[in-house]
């Protein structure tokens, strides 16, 4: 960590808000009051509401933030719109929010996703992530793609919507396995000014190029 806050600005751990996976140190302690199964990733559904596993979350970012990190990148945001399983528990994912901003007055947090609740999250959030604009991974063929135009262009207008609305800083997410699908997706993003990343769907490595 300080390594990387030599050569960087702000540097993030990382925490589902919506999910838990059963290799998290924290899943035995909760995996009772979970409320289903997400079988893409072989992960749980959280109910934020219970008391036992706001607690278990708050320690992770008690632990990171004390480590010397600046904030936490929370993921499964998606979870409490309206196109997730848990959409009734938003209020107590914004609760958890403002718990968070209380203790830490200085944790930067970035969201994953969930860009229909920005308007209730960004007195919270520094900044969105989002996942596949430009691309497409196909969970069930596993197969990489440029995402219809269409629906790219949807997209993109409904985020930079909420960007000017709230002024919040966007970072985009892509994905893609070869150099050419690599360079398709740049040629898109390249008429938006937001940073963006491309790698393969564990994000642990790039697309090859020789």
């Amino acid at each position: 960590i300080t390594v990387l806050k030599q050569n960087n600005k702000t540097v993030l751990g990382y925490v589902s808000l919506g999910e838990v996976n059963e290799a998290a140190a924290h899943f035995p302690r909760i995996k009772d009051v979970t409320l289903g199964e997400n079988e893409i990733w072989n992960s749980y559904i959280l109910d934020i509401e219970n008391e036992e596993t706001r607690q278990a979350l708050m320690e992770i970012f008690d632990y990171n933030m004390k480590k010397g990190l600046d904030g936490m990148f929370l993921d499964n945001i998606d979870n409490y719109t309206e196109f997730g399983p848990t959409p009734e528990k938003k209020e107590e994912l914004l609760s958890f929010l403002q718990s968070l901003n209380i203790i830490y007055p200085n944790i930067y947090l970035m969201q994953n996703a969930g860009v229909s609740i920005i308007k209730d999250t960004n007195e919270y959030i520094n900044s969105v992530a989002k996942e596949s604009i430009a691309s497409d991974y196909d969970f069930k063929s596993k197969k990489y793609q440029l995402r219809n135009n269409e629906v790219f262009t949807k997209l993109l207008k409904e985020l930079d919507v909420e960007f000017k609305k709230y002024e919040i800083p966007v970072v985009l997410i892509e994905y893609a396995d070869t150099p050419e699908l690599m360079e398709a997706i740049k040629e898109r993003l390249g008429q938006t000014t937001w940073p963006y990343f491309i790698g393969k769907i564990e994000l642990q490595s790039i697309p090859d190029n020789k």
